[in-house]
């Protein structure tokens, strides 16, 4: 029969192993319901995930344990804030006898936990924190080394490459935007060097002024002038002052 833990760490790499595509916020859920199951006597788990933005995302197996989150971040105090200031695993024994986080303390301990413990894990401007919880005082000794510190640097590492991935579909996106306006203005600017007897740059120069005046993008208005074979209203290569070209 197969440890259960060993089953746990089996299916928390099949949900890191989801294409890129899918939300990571569904993944990070899946994953924190299946860290405490790597922990024997862990009551729960809580995870969130850093990356620059005000609100991190939470993932909570229980909704006390979720209101454990929100009082830290409301606070800026407690294991979460302390981790991600050291960056070093903050390890509460007994919250019974623990005074360093007053808040978190006593909502904790209204919730019946004794014991936390919250691991943080940076990867690419991205930071993930797993914290688990326990019902008695120092159930959680040794978590350090176990199965779900191994899950945390995968899931920390899943997520960094989800935004990597992004990203470079983001540059692919401009990119391909960059190469489609760079095709219209050059349209444009024969379309200007037939109807004004002029060179290339003298034709650019037309639709680059044309554009300041009108306060138009340059890629909008050298698509009016494809779309209208030059009709629309452009600047003339001596003039200041707006003059229609005349199609041929």
């Amino acid at each position: 029969m197969a440890h259960p833990q060993a089953g746990a760490l089996s299916e928390g790499a099949d949900v890191l192993g989801d294409d890129a595509g899918a939300p990571s916020g569904r993944r990070t859920a899946r994953l924190t319901e299946l860290i405490p199951r790597l922990v024997p006597g862990s009551c729960g788990a809580t995870t969130t995930v850093w990356d620059g933005g005000d609100e991190p995302p939470t993932a909570a197996t229980h909704p006390d344990l979720a209101e454990l989150v929100c009082v830290q971040l409301r606070e800026d105090d407690g294991p979460i804030p302390t981790a991600l200031r050291t960056q070093e695993p903050v390890h509460a024994a007994d919250l019974l006898h623990d005074s360093r986080w007053p808040c978190y303390r006593a909502s904790a301990l209204g919730t019946g936990i004794r014991a936390s413990t919250t691991f943080p894990f940076r990867r690419d401007g991205v930071t993930v924190t797993v914290t688990l919880y326990h019902l008695r005082p120092g159930g959680l000794e040794g978590v350090a080394e176990g199965p779900s510190v191994i899950l945390g640097k995968l899931l920390t590492d899943t997520i960094a490459r989800d935004r990597r991935y992004r990203r470079a579909l983001a540059a692919v996106e401009q990119l391909e935007a960059a190469l489609r306006s760079r095709t219209v203005v050059d349209q444009a600017c024969g379309i200007l060097m037939h109807l004004m007897d002029c060179d290339a740059d003298a034709a650019f120069e037309v639709l680059r002024r044309s554009s300041q005046h009108g306060n138009r993008k340059l890629s909008e208005l050298a698509r009016a002038v494809v779309a209208t074979r030059g009709s629309v209203g452009v600047s003339a290569p001596d003039a200041g002052t707006r003059a229609p070209c005349a199609p041929c």
